[in-house]
């Protein structure tokens, strides 16, 4: 996908798991940035994704997501299906030819598994309980009789590098990095992403709610 050319989103995609959580663990904004005038204006929703369907289903829920938020989202695949690292003439081309304003790209950037150790009668871990002695209603019945951890869980955890460029002046806007705990649905997770994406540069001033 074209680098520099647009409004550009670097983000991950869907893992299995439960209930998920998107934080940005830092942000950093360009001191001279102008708020992003996309309103009415096409912008084009891109998914690196190598699964075809995977990424049609998420450039998709992308394009819904940038036309709530008042541009005209517009799905990568509608416009150009094949690319590849070597065809940023071919895309810039296509792009300018749709009179496309922006360009959202999401692509996974890196992910980790994050054991917790849950204990079924204490809860969490680190409850400390005083037992002045070894037996005789002591340490060894309650220690054999509530080991830890009776629980296992893991989290999996998705790394979002998000980038926004201004396509008039060709220059880096604004930058943060994320975290999501256990993606689960393509279309969920994107359209999470995007809230707390769109939340971000409105606090930033860069979009209006």
């Amino acid at each position: 996908m074209v680098r520099g050319t647009g409004l550009v989103m670097v983000a991950a995609l869907a893992l299995a798991c439960s209930a998920t959580t998107t934080q940005f663990v830092s942000t950093q904004k360009a001191p001279d940035a102008q708020p992003l005038a996309f309103r009415n204006a096409k912008v084009v929703a891109v998914v690196m994704a190598i699964d075809p369907v995977l990424r049609r289903e998420a450039e998709d829920t992308l394009a819904h997501e940038i036309t709530e938020r008042g541009a005209q989202g517009v799905a990568m695949y509608t416009i150009l299906d094949e690319v590849d690292p070597a065809s940023e003439d071919g895309a810039r081309r296509a792009l300018e030819a749709a009179q496309m304003k922006g360009v959202i790209v999401m692509r996974p950037v890196a992910k980790e598994k994050q054991v917790v150790s849950v204990n079924a009668s204490r809860g969490t871990a680190g409850t400390e309980v005083y037992y002045p002695s070894y037996y005789g209603n002591g340490y060894y019945a309650h220690g054999w009789g509530d080991p830890y951890p009776s629980t296992i869980r893991t989290a999996t955890i998705v790394s979002v590098e998000t980038l926004v460029y201004s396509l008039e002046q060709n220059k880096l806007v604004w930058s943060g990095l994320s975290k999501t705990t256990n993606p689960e649905h393509v279309a969920d997770f994107v359209k999470e992403l995007a809230d707390a994406v769109a939340d971000e540069l409105e606090k930033e001033q860069l979009i209006s709610g």
